[in-house]
């Protein structure tokens, strides 16, 4: 019976927060955009983002940790290379890196860009579609990315390319590491925990949750050589698995908060 009315009230948490964001991109999202692109105030979809993710996470119970946040590179452009297991995580990770904003952008799948509002304001935000079935449309986006590197914006990137399904780190993907490499910018390991739980696959219903997010020391791009990306795959890859393995305390963690 207990297991049975935390459902009820998750399914009703979620249904107010599906609608409650849904009200909010489609009521904001417009004249932020025109205020964005008329007067070249990015900042303004930033502000609208946070504000909408605020409303979903509370209103589903989402709490998260975050740890690390002093490897935030504040003062120069870097790629945040996270692992993937949830459709909740991308939200939060948002928050996670809001120390970036307006400088953060996401190279995300190319799908997301037909939904009509978001997918312009990503667009006007700088956000990077790719298209990983598209070999020549992928190496464009990745040579757009890494020009947006060089201009001094920050990049989140999910290098598994799809959620695992077990929760197990998967194999990375390479375009994010070239991108990193013609950039000129340094991979930043990041690993988040708990989403999975709250979000079970196949089910659109959320889960109350604390979730946690750690940032880890960056690694360095020693090459500008597109040979050596394997090479920066592997350490990268080492340190998210690293910050995924269980940790003996959380004294070292900020607190709990929804969002920044």
């Amino acid at each position: 019976m207990a297991e049975f009315s935390g459902t009820v009230v998750a399914a009703i948490r979620s249904a107010a927060a599906y609608v409650g964001v849904s009200l909010w991109v489609i009521t904001l999202g417009p004249p932020g955009m025109l205020l964005a692109l008329c007067f070249g105030w990015p900042d303004v979809l930033y502000w609208l983002g946070r504000g909408g993710v605020r409303l979903g996470l509370a209103a589903a119970g989402i709490r998260c940790r975050v740890a690390g946040g002093e490897h935030i590179q504040r003062d120069r452009a870097a790629v945040y290379c996270v692992n993937h297991s949830s459709n909740l995580e991308p939200p939060i990770l948002y928050m996670a890196l809001a120390a970036l904003h307006p400088r953060l952008r996401i190279l995300y799948k190319a799908e997301i860009h037909r939904l009509p509002v978001l997918g312009r304001a990503f667009d006007i935000a700088g956000f990077v579609p790719i298209d990983r079935q598209n070999r020549e449309q992928s190496m464009q986006a990745i040579d757009r990315a890494a020009a947006g590197l060089r201009a001094g914006a920050s990049f989140l990137i999910f290098p598994e390319g799809t959620r695992s399904r077990t929760g197990q780190l998967q194999r990375f993907k390479k375009g994010g590491f070239i991108m990193a490499i013609k950039g000129r910018a340094p991979m930043v390991p990041m690993a988040i925990t708990g989403a999975r739980a709250a979000m079970r696959r196949g089910s659109a219903i959320i889960r109350p949750v604390t979730v946690s997010v750690r940032i880890g020391p960056p690694v360095e791009v020693e090459t500008e050589d597109l040979a050596e990306r394997d090479r920066l795959i592997d350490r990268t890859r080492a340190a998210v698995q690293a910050l995924l393995a269980p940790q003996p305390s959380a004294a070292d963690e900020e607190g709990e908060r929804p969002g920044r």
